[in-house]
């Protein structure tokens, strides 16, 4: 929480610079780039899993989605119907079946490590 608020902070900073009255930016503005490392993910899909990772891995890691538990074709459905409806991920309907044939697979698969 602290963490967050210090960024909010700095960034609120630099919000007390008006434009100039014709638009223009001030002399001393400057935008400057910056790199991140991010980490290593810890395992990735089989790449037979092609469906999952298309609709899931925006949300999910591959490490997430390899420990589910063990879910029946209709709990997958019922997963699925979830993610569409309550947190809008844009899964095609027309997927779900390879979707869960794919999730179904994958509770026996061990993970692979990157």
């Amino acid at each position: 929480m602290r963490a967050g608020l210090i960024l909010a902070l700095a960034l609120l900073a630099g919000c007390g610079t008006k434009p100039a009255a014709d638009g223009a930016l001030p002399a001393n503005f400057a935008l400057n780039s910056t790199t991140i490392t991010l980490p290593a993910e810890p395992v990735t899909l089989p790449a037979d899993a092609e469906a999952v990772s298309l609709n899931c891995t925006a949300c999910h890691s591959g490490e997430m989605i390899l420990a589910q538990p063990p879910l029946s074709a209709e709990k997958w459905q019922a997963e699925i119907d979830k993610m569409r409806g309550v947190f809008k991920a844009s899964i095609d309907p027309a997927q779900d079946p390879k979707l869960i044939a794919e999730l179904i697979a994958l509770q026996t698969t061990a993970p692979v490590p990157r």
